[in-house]
């Protein structure tokens, strides 16, 4: 993500990044793309942009529709970049949205407080902690932000070990569902924290290639998502990267 977010400018593609993410992957010794097959899923990374939420596909990636096209990025955008891959047989899962030159200022914001979110989430990890002290602590900070935004809640995350998706979703609002259905976190279980926020409505669809999510009333959306593992002592978060990308 790091080698991605440095090429971001405009006039790059999102065929290009994809195509960047699979050389990086390759030589960083990483087993394979997580994403790249995945119920379908025709790239190694996703690709989301502006309104889009998750899913995005990457130009020059064939799906069932047909190709995507090549998107040249345009500065004032912003894009979520989604990158999973297996490394030793486990899988890590990570996404960052980036802004591409300068963006508005109420973007800006709405970026912060979904990263903001993000760590109020991650915080609430440690053994004998709850699912519901994740989703309390991610919509708490939601709600303390100056402006309301949507709080995306037809995706969640999830644990995640040898599969890319595992027992338990990890959603990030409180829920009568989720409070019959909680769970004590102990150590060993590695999870995928990764609020979706949008500047407007929380409602999304999802587009015709089956897979692109956007937000129903076409405003902004932020996605970060780190993977998580509950150690004894608290947390260890396994995709922190010590150049800054992604710090809280």
């Amino acid at each position: 993500l790091r080698h991605l977010a440095d090429l971001l400018e405009p006039g790059v593609t999102t065929g290009d990044l994809n195509q960047a993410a699979l050389a990086k992957m390759d030589e960083l010794g990483a087993d394979r793309p997580s994403f790249l097959g995945y119920h379908g899923f025709p790239a190694a990374i996703c690709t989301s942009v502006d309104e889009e939420v998750v899913h995005g596909i990457p130009g020059r990636c064939r799906h069932r529709g047909g190709e995507a096209p090549d998107r040249p990025l345009r500065g004032g955008q912003v894009i979520s970049i989604d990158c999973g891959v297996v490394y030793q047989g486990y899988h890590g899962d990570s996404a960052v949205t980036l802004p591409v030159g300068a963006i508005a200022p109420e973007t800006e914001a709405l970026l912060d407080a979904c990263r903001s979110a993000l760590w109020a989430g991650i915080e609430q990890v440690r053994p004998g902690a709850r699912l519901t002290d994740i989703a309390r602590a991610i919509q708490g900070s939601v709600r303390a932000a100056p402006v309301r935004y949507g709080i995306v809640e037809d995706y969640v995350g999830h644990g995640i070990g040898r599969n890319l998706h595992e027992p338990p979703n990890v959603p990030n609002v409180l829920s009568f569902h989720l409070r019959r259905n909680d769970l004590v976190l102990e150590p060993g279980l590695v999870i995928a924290i990764e609020p979706m926020l949008a500047l407007g409505s929380k409602r999304t669809r999802t587009l015709r290639d089956g897979w692109t999510v956007v937000t129903k009333d076409g405003r902004p959306a932020a996605h970060f998502e780190h993977t998580v593992a509950v150690t004894a002592e608290g947390y260890e978060v396994l995709t922190k990267r010590a150049d800054g990308l992604m710090t809280h």
